[in-house]
């Protein structure tokens, strides 16, 4: 996978623009023929300006036109800090009050098949801090999201992929196979030799046991366990990978993925995120929700090319 059209997300309240860094860096790891783009998007919004009752639109418009040239002389200072003759440099600056939104819209706009944003650590347990723009982009970003944290990447630079190998539902299988072509893509273009596969299994429910006394406990826990390897099996064979490159444990999917990202040292986590609305949103949640905020790594979330019928 090449990224030929990045969008990256400012952080005006940081001085370093780490995720304008990052972009810059996987252009350059790509090594393409062709130039890339990379627009950079900063929205911004002053309420005091909308409060001024006395104003009228044009004048109130005129402000905003202000405020947004002030904000593009200090965006050209990055632009130019990292020009280079394999990127094309554009900046959009949006006044919108509602930062999620504005990437929205600008995503709906154009024909980016990335988006590059900066969050948080968590310094006392470094892990990652999800703000709700953050959580909006995950579900409905259309594309490719990328996080990035502080700091350099990894010198390991191992790249963990998370699948679901239950077998369950017929279109991960194809889902599976995405997320996998997008790592060993990355790997082989950005010099990633260190491909993972993670998988969790469910534990055995306790109400089963309670309720059922016969039943077998360690024979319902060794055939999900087989079922589970046995896919993994076929899908790290399709792809060539190592058996010991593969980890499949039992547990919940928040829990198995950090734990296995960090023991190998991953500088990145591949996801799928399946984005929920309304109540279903409210109650249920979205596994990779639960997944990232305890990472301490980057994580590139994509979504099925195409949803289940």
């Amino acid at each position: 996978m090449k990224f030929k059209n990045i969008l990256v997300v400012l952080n005006p309240d940081n001085e370093k623009q780490y995720a304008l860094a990052r972009a810059v860096r996987l252009v350059k790891e790509q090594e393409s023929i062709e130039k890339v783009k990379i627009t950079t998007l900063l929205t911004v919004y002053d309420l005091s300006y909308e409060m001024t009752a006395l104003l009228s639109s044009d004048e109130r418009e005129e402000m905003h036109k202000t405020a947004i040239e002030q904000h593009r002389q200090a965006v050209q200072f990055y632009l130019d800090k990292y020009a280079d003759p394999q990127i094309e440099f554009e900046s959009h600056i949006v006044w919108n009050s509602n930062e999620a939104e504005g990437i929205r819209e600008e995503v709906e706009k154009n024909q980016y098949d990335l988006v590059v944003k900066y969050t948080k650590d968590e310094e006392s347990l470094t892990s990652l801090i999800f703000t709700p723009v953050d959580w909006q982009l995950l579900r409905k970003c259309p594309i490719p999201v990328l996080m990035v944290r502080d700091g350099n990447w990894k010198h390991q630079r191992r790249i963990l992929i998370a699948v679901n190998v239950s077998g369950e539902q017929d279109y991960q299988d194809k889902f599976n196979q995405e997320l996998v072509e997008t790592g060993i893509s990355l790997a082989e273009r950005l010099n990633r030799g260190n491909v993972h596969l993670v998988a969790a299994y469910p534990v055995t429910p306790i109400n089963m046991a309670i309720d059922l006394p016969e039943f077998n406990t360690l024979g319902y826990e060794n055939s999900i366990r087989g079922q589970h390897l046995i896919n993994m099996k076929t899908l790290r064979q399709k792809f060539g990978i190592d058996e010991d490159h593969t980890h499949v444990y039992e547990g919940f999917p928040e829990d198995v993925i950090p734990e296995v990202a960090q023991k190998i040292e991953a500088e990145l986590v591949i996801l799928g995120t399946v984005g929920r609305t309304g109540l279903s949103a409210a109650l249920l949640g979205n596994t990779a929700e639960h997944v990232i905020s305890k990472l301490n790594c980057n994580l590139l979330a994509i979504k099925p090319s195409k949803k289940e019928a």
